[in-house]
Formats: C-alpha cells, sequence, structure tokens
C-alpha cells in the first residue's frame, strides 16, 4: 500500500514525540522496529478449526498442526474470545518487557491450555511456564487464576534488553465460554493479587512475521517448537488432582517448634468472647447446624474439588454460561491477516489517503501526552474496504477485558449443604500480609535478628461482631540461621472506621491457645470389620512410625466380631499405646463410643470418635491438636460429605461436661446422633470450628456385617 503523506514536517514531530516517549519509558526500540520492522503490538495467531478434543494434546494430534492452519491471523492482546467451538489456537511471538525484574504469568482458559517462554528470543529455549489441565476435564472461569496449581509460573527474571519468544496453546471443545488470557504480574508467586492482561499497553508484543502475503505452502516461517511437538518432550506435567499434590502444610509438624516463653507478652491480653456461641439456650433438635461456620484459609490448600468442575458446577455465584457478560469483547474493525486454508479472497491493494486525518491534528493539540495515550498501533479504517468474508476471519481476532472477578470473595463461610465440591475459602491475600506483618513487627521489637521465611498456613475464623481470629502458622528464622516452627493463635479486633493496616489492634486471645503436647485418644467401635481392622493396625503403625508422637492412644470397643481376635491383633502390633474394650450385643455406634470415652481418664486430653474407614495423612495428630475435622472419599474423584459431624474432636472434660453420646436414642441404628451432639455442644457454649482437610478420605466399604448381631 502506498502513503501520501504530503505534511512531512509534522509528521516527524509526531515520531520525534513518539521517540521521547520510549526512551523516556526505557523502551529501546529502533525507529524500523517502531515503523516497519516486527509489527509491533501483535502477536501471530493460527487457527485451527473444526477440530474435536479438549486437551492440548488432541491438537497436536491434528496432522495439520503446526504448519498448515486454517487461519493465519493477528491479535493484539492475549485475551481471545472467538465465541466458536471446536478449534485450537497457536499463539506466538516476543514479548518485551517494560522494566527490568521479576515476573509471575498467569493463564485462564476453557478448555486445556499451555504458556511456553523462552529463556531469551530464540524458540529452541521454549520452558512450559503455566497451564490449564491435561485431562480435557479442566478449565477456568474468564479471568479466575487461582482454580488450578499450575495456572500461575514461577518467578520469571526478565530484562528490558532482551525480547522473549513465547507461545500459547488452547484447545476448545464445543461446550462452555471459550477464551484463553495470558495475564501478568510483578509481585511474587505467593502473594499476586491483580493480574493485568498481557497486551500492547503492558508488555510489547512483536509478531514472529508478517504473514499477510504468504500462501498455504509458505511454511519455512512457520517455527516448529517444544510447544508444538511436546509429546515427544520429556517435560509432562502430573495430571493428579491439585488436592493430592505436596504442600508445606503436610509436613509442617515436623520442623522444631519455637520456644513459646517467646511468644510471651508479645501481645496484649484481650477477652475472647465470641458473639456467635450459645450458652444455657435450648435448640430445636439439629438447629446447631445453623450456628455453625466455614473457617477461611490462607495460601490456596487446593481442597476445592476443582478436577470435578462441570458445566453445571455449584461452585460459582453466576452460571458458568454467564461468564460471557462479564467479558468486553472487542471485535476488530479491519482484519490483517490472510486466509491460510478454504478461503479463496486474497485481500485486496488499496491505497489509504491519511493525509485529511494528520491535518486535523494541530501540534499546540498533544500536549505531553504519555505513551499510553499514543496510538501507534490503532489502523486508520475509515477508508478501507471490507472484504465480503471479513466477519469469518475477523472472529478469530475479538479480544476482550474483564476484570480479577475474585470469585473466591464470592464465597460465603456458611454451610453449604447441596454443594459437595467447594473447598476451604480462602482469605484475601492483602489482609494475610498486614496481619503476618503487624505480627512480625511485634515479634522483632522483642527479638531482634529473626525473619519470616514464609507464611506456611493461616487459619481465619470470622466474628462479624467483634473481629476475627487467626491461626498463624509461619516459618521463622532465628539470627543463627536454625528454622523454627511458629504457631500461635491471635486476634485482630474490630474497630469502626477500619484503621490503617499499621494500626491493626491484634491482641492474645486469653483462654485460646492449642497445647502441642496434648495426648489424642482415637476412639473407632467396631464389629466383624476384619479387613478394616488389619489395616486400621497397619496406618497407625505407619502414623508412629513417620511422626515419632508418642501422645496418641488408640481404643477400639469391639461387639464380639467373630471374623478376627482383635485383641490379639493389636497385641501383636507395634502400635505403642491402645486400649481394647469388649462388648456384648448387636452394634451401636453411639455406645461403643461413649464406652470407649469412658476409658479415657485424663479429662485435660484429646478426644477424636473416629470412623474405622478412614485414610489420615501422618498430620493428623497435630491437625486434631488444633482443629476439628472432616472427611472425603479416597481417589479424589467422589465428594465432601458436607453434612456429616461424626469425626469429632474435643476435650475429655468438655465431652464429659455436654453428656457424651446419647446412647438412650441411638442404639442400633445409624444417623442423626453426630447432629444431636452437635446440638449440645453448642448449647453447652463452645465454639465448633469447620473446614476441610487435605489427605484425609474415606475409604468405601460395604456395610455387610456391621449392625447384625452375627456376620455375613
Amino acid at each position: 500500500t502506498r502513503l501520501f503523506l504530503h505534511k512531512r514536517l509534522f509528521t516527524l514531530y509526531k515520531l520525534h514525540r513518539l521517540t521521547v516517549q520510549l526512551v523516556k519509558s526505557r523502551l529501546w526500540l529502533s525507529l524500523g522496529d517502531l515503523m516497519f520492522g516486527n509489527y509491533m503490538g501483535q502477536a501471530n495467531l493460527h487457527v485451527f478449526d473444526e477440530w474435536c478434543g479438549s486437551t492440548t494434546d488432541s491438537l497436536r494430534n491434528n496432522v495439520h498442526f503446526p504448519l498448515h492452519p486454517h487461519i493465519r491471523t493477528t491479535v493484539k492482546a492475549l485475551a481471545v474470545a472467538p465465541q466458536q467451538i471446536n478449534y485450537g489456537l497457536r499463539i506466538f511471538g516476543y514479548l518485551h518487557p517494560p522494566a527490568d525484574g521479576e515476573y509471575v504469568f498467569a493463564l485462564s482458559s476453557h478448555d486445556n491450555s499451555e504458556l511456553w517462554l523462552s529463556s531469551d528470543q530464540s524458540p529452541l529455549n521454549l520452558l512450559l511456564r503455566a497451564w490449564v489441565g491435561k485431562t480435557g476435564a479442566e478449565w477456568t472461569a474468564p479471568g479466575e487464576y487461582d482454580k488450578f496449581l499450575h495456572q500461575t509460573s514461577t518467578s520469571i527474571r526478565l530484562s528490558n534488553q532482551t525480547r522473549y519468544f513465547f507461545e500459547v496453546i488452547l484447545k476448545q471443545n464445543n461446550q462452555g465460554t471459550d477464551h484463553v488470557v495470558v495475564a501478568v504480574s510483578t509481585q511474587s508467586r505467593q502473594t499476586i493479587s491483580f493480574l493485568n492482561i498481557v497486551e500492547s499497553r503492558h508488555f510489547l508484543l512483536f509478531c514472529s512475521t508478517d504473514e499477510s502475503s504468504l500462501m498455504i505452502g509458505d511454511i519455512a516461517h512457520i517455527p516448529q517448537t517444544a510447544a508444538s511437538h511436546e509429546r515427544n518432550n520429556v517435560q509432562k506435567p502430573n495430571s493428579a488432582p491439585d488436592m493430592q499434590r505436596e504442600d508445606p502444610r503436610d509436613t509442617f509438624y515436623q520442623v522444631p517448634m519455637i520456644n513459646s516463653t517467646l511468644l510471651s507478652g508479645l501481645l496484649p491480653d484481650c477477652v475472647y468472647k465470641p458473639s456467635y456461641t450459645i450458652n444455657g439456650y435450648k435448640l430445636e433438635r439439629y438447629q446447631g447446624l445453623d450456628y455453625v461456620h466455614l473457617s477461611y484459609i490462607y495460601p490456596n490448600d487446593h481442597t476445592r474439588l476443582t478436577h470435578l468442575d462441570t458445566e453445571t458446577t455449584c461452585y460459582y455465584r453466576i452460571k458458568p454460561q454467564s461468564f460471557n457478560s462479564y467479558m468486553n469483547v472487542t471485535k476488530p474493525l479491519v482484519h490483517k491477516g490472510k486466509p491460510a486454508a478454504h478461503s479463496t479472497i486474497k485481500p485486496p491493494k488499496t491505497e489509504v489517503h491519511i493525509e485529511d486525518k494528520v491535518d486535523a491534528v494541530e501540534p499546540s493539540e498533544l500536549g505531553d501526552l504519555s505513551l499510553d495515550q499514543w496510538d501507534w498501533e490503532e489502523p486508520i479504517v475509515q477508508s478501507m474496504p471490507v472484504e465480503a468474508n471479513s466477519n469469518e476471519k475477523t472472529k478469530w481476532t475479538q479480544t476482550f477485558k474483564i476484570n480479577n472477578l475474585g470469585y473466591q470473595g464470592q464465597q460465603s463461610h456458611a454451610l453449604n449443604m447441596k454443594c459437595r465440591l467447594t473447598g476451604n475459602i480462602q482469605i484475601q491475600e492483602a489482609e494475610v500480609q498486614a496481619i503476618v506483618e503487624a505480627y512480625m513487627d511485634k515479634f522483632n521489637q522483642t527479638h531482634r535478628g529473626w525473619t519470616l521465611e514464609r507464611m506456611v498456613n493461616v487459619v481465619m475464623n470470622v466474628d462479624v461482631r467483634n473481629g476475627k481470629r487467626y491461626l498463624l502458622e509461619l516459618e521463622v528464622r532465628e539470627e543463627s540461621g536454625v528454622l523454627l516452627r511458629l504457631s500461635q493463635y491471635i486476634y485482630a479486633l474490630k474497630s469502626t472506621p477500619s484503621p490503617p493496616e499499621k494500626q491493626l489492634k491484634l491482641c492474645n486471645p486469653v483462654g485460646f491457645r492449642w497445647t502441642p503436647e496434648a495426648v489424642v485418644h482415637f476412639v473407632i467401635p467396631v464389629k466383624n470389620q476384619a479387613r478394616w481392622v488389619h489395616l486400621l493396625i497397619r496406618d497407625v503403625e505407619n502414623l508412629v512410625k513417620d511422626t515419632g508422637d508418642l501422645n496418641f492412644n488408640l481404643i477400639l470397643t469391639d461387639f464380639k466380631s467373630t471374623d478376627m481376635n482383635i485383641e490379639e491383633a493389636l497385641a501383636k502390633s507395634k502400635i505403642p499405646r491402645y486400649q481394647y474394650k469388649k462388648l456384648n450385643g448387636n452394634f451401636e455406634r453411639s455406645r461403643g463410643l461413649q464406652e470407649g470415652i469412658n476409658l479415657i481418664k485424663d479429662p485435660h486430653s484429646i478426644v477424636f470418635l473416629f470412623d474405622l474407614h478412614i485414610r489420615f495423612p501422618s498430620s493428623i495428630i497435630d491437625l486434631i491438636r488444633k482443629h476439628c475435622v472432616e472427611a472425603s472419599p479416597m481417589d479424589a474423584r467422589g465428594l465432601w460429605e458436607v453434612q456429616g459431624f461424626g469425626l469429632l474432636g474435643i476435650y475429655k472434660s468438655d465431652l464429659d461436661r455436654v453428656g457424651g453420646m446419647n446412647t438412650r436414642e441411638f442404639k442400633d441404628r445409624w444417623g442423626g446422633e453426630d447432629w444431636e451432639l452437635l446440638d449440645r455442644i453448642l448449647e453447652g457454649g463452645l465454639e465448633v470450628e469447620r473446614f476441610y482437610m487435605r489427605n484425609f478420605y474415606h475409604h468405601f466399604h460395604t456395610k455387610r456385617g456391621m449392625w447384625m448381631s452375627n456376620h455375613s
């Protein structure tokens, strides 16, 4: 296309001002790059249409991938929403960071996607940085960056002096709100709170090659990379659900505990009396469920069953079909690409006269424009003809903007007895940072030379009237370099109006502390469950071996099992502490539990009402000492048991005070005894904490033989 420019002086003035702005922003580009080279502000987009499947590997199975796409075009932002079905996308080009620094990238898509980024400008050095799923079942809502563990990259050091080759792969099936977004943050991976979409305003994009005049057979320029042929690559991400991956919480009990005397007197004492507890008030049967709420956690422990989300998921407050209403889609007015397959229409060469446009702007109107205000990428399209088939082509270059909707922040801490996919609710990271920084400031005022190594776990319980209770679990490093575990409850009093972060009113909740040495008693009633009893004994032996924790006792009450000699099996085991009691009659869960409770003499030990068919983590004893717990199935394809309260941790003195198990009403039937006990616990003025526990599963099992006098 020939450009007729008559007002050269003014044009040169514009170029001069723009160059000054670029220099000020440290975006070191040559004038050739700016005006004629590399298609600045755009990235190559290749479309592989009419191809089924949801996984990126299914796209790689396409015989035309990656050399012969249906459409070759460009996009101006790494946020694409074609609003089509059954296709794959490959977006590639170069990123130019605005400044030297550490960057974290995140990916959001429907369905599976991958983000690859080179360590330099060479496509040969591509590395897989982030991805959404590998099985085809994984997807995210638009702008949702915390659903899966590997959606965010590790922190990547980038230089302003280098362009970095990148590649994005997307595979979309025939359902859901199709999209792919790459976002970026300059914060650390653990503290990402807001991510900007990668577009020319924040990161300069460059096309790898101008493909506008190329034919289908022109393929020599198309990069063939580890991303486009990843089937033969050794980088195969683990497709196990995120909730089954390792987490620092799982082994934090192994870190030596800080001397508790160092924590004494750090914060002023305050009376701890939650407004939601009740005492002396008689509840209706099972009304106690209305007085229990969930705790919040940080960081994400991935207890949400994301791998089971469907298009009818109960997690989101809005229907997934309505996600597109939150997306501000930008439809390009002109398509600057070339169809590479079934289209026979070639873009016509057209003279574009822009002299009138230049005349319309006077130098005095420019002022001191910032770099963002220069629309050097914006095409002048008023006099350009639109091709007959442009709608078919431009749909693929639709980009969109969406705010960080904070799907986690939309969750309520009220019990949801209908949705069995939701896991623990996350605390806003800004709040956690403010609390931990304020606490460590107090700590360092007394103990100099200590540093915070990492925030391993924070649990928050909200009292909307009085304030918030936090369990801080921090890994700290003393001056000598030794790493220690700090695990303490603190309270943040509610203030009106809310004070600045540095003036948070933190205090020590008097009478609310956990005892790391408390003895924990597992109480389990059994009858004719030999296979499961043998498994339990083996699991407990491994628990003792892994933890070395001797403040633990197993109590089995046996309703005359005929399929094994339980007492003899316990005697032969390597369990250091256990108690056994044989009972007569039919199996009664409430009675069996109460008979086991009666064997405990120390009122200051913890009773854990347990179930025989449970797989528990090695951190279970430590967790019981800090919390009450609840369970879920084994291979992560089941659902949370949101209605069950049968797994209960409580001090013996408190259980005795509320009357223990109801053995009068609940004899040879199962169900309801846990809710009834919950009522009495709340009536006694006790506080109930409820949350989802990692690696705590209920085995599938038959109930045959459990409730009958004889094994069958």
